[in-house]
């Protein structure tokens, strides 16, 4: 049982690796889409949005399988919890790449960009080695890059202050231009936001690897709720079929939606628990 279990961990770690691959590959794209201003490139990101969509409920489910099998020890929910908070972000980050380039098929009609988009060039570039380097501190374990990617999060923020000032004085001084410089702004909160993404999955790949977290009564307490109401579901369908019972059989799906919204409770107060040092 327990060779299944670490076989289904090693999954979960190569479904998350190959999560990572998508979106800096999206967001690489969308860098270069938004400089060149190549609306065809852009149309093509957001289209491939909904792959990544896809990837995050499969690792999703994945955990949720990992989790239900049997009582995990301390090491495994680390890698379990860790990793539902990280795909969540790293969706985001899709979504981000997705908007981005939304933002540059609207201006791919005004060429050249008539403002200094330098600024926002460094903060492409910041925040594309911090995805790559918060990644890399996941495969690797390496906190001291986690680390490195979160202290990093301050030169993003940095670099976003500075492209809304200049986008101020810009607006300022050429009204007439004043729609692109805000789009521009959007496209820079947009790196910016996929900067703390970034910044909030080094410090779960750093969590996951510190020893000092435990599975707290209350995690323990929903996630068993959960899993009784998965298990009712599964007998409820079983019986069903087996009996061709119809009116048990329509009990089941209200059920399945009770479950959703469980475990959508669920994953909310586990990451507002792990965003206070718990688990």
């Amino acid at each position: 049982m327990r060779s299944k279990f670490d076989e289904q961990l090693k999954t979960l770690n190569e479904e998350m690796m190959h999560m990572g691959s998508m979106i800096e590959e999206s967001i690489q794209k969308a860098i270069e889409a938004f400089i060149h201003q190549d609306a065809d490139s852009a149309k093509a990101i957001m289209e491939g949005d909904s792959e990544i969509d896809r990837e995050q409920k499969k690792i999703e489910s994945l955990c949720f399988n990992l989790l239900m099998q049997q009582q995990p020890v301390a090491r495994d929910l680390r890698t379990i919890s860790a990793a539902m908070k990280m795909v969540t972000d790293m969706e985001r980050i899709g979504d981000h790449a997705a908007d981005i380039s939304e933002m540059t098929i609207l201006m791919s009609s005004d060429k050249p960009y008539r403002v200094n988009i330098e600024h926002v060039k460094s903060m492409a570039s910041e925040t594309m080695l911090m995805l790559i380097r918060a990644i890399e501190a996941y495969v690797e374990k390496n906190n001291d890059k986690a680390h490195i990617v979160m202290k990093q999060d301050d030169v993003v923020d940095e670099l976003f202050d500075k492209v809304k000032a200049e986008l101020i004085d810009f607006i300022r001084e050429h009204p007439e231009d004043g729609e692109q410089a805000e789009d521009l702004l959007m496209v820079a909160k947009y790196f910016e936001r996929i900067g703390d993404h970034a910044s909030y999955i080094a410090h779960m790949s750093n969590e996951m690897h510190d020893n000092h977290t435990d599975f707290s009564p209350a995690a323990w307490n929903e996630l068993n709720i959960v899993m009784e109401a998965v298990r009712e579901e599964i007998n409820i369908t079983c019986n069903a079929f087996l009996n061709d019972d119809k009116e048990a059989a329509q009990r089941v799906a209200p059920l399945g939606v009770v479950i959703t919204h469980l475990c959508d409770e669920l994953k909310m107060h586990h990451v507002e628990r792990l965003s206070n040092g718990n688990c």
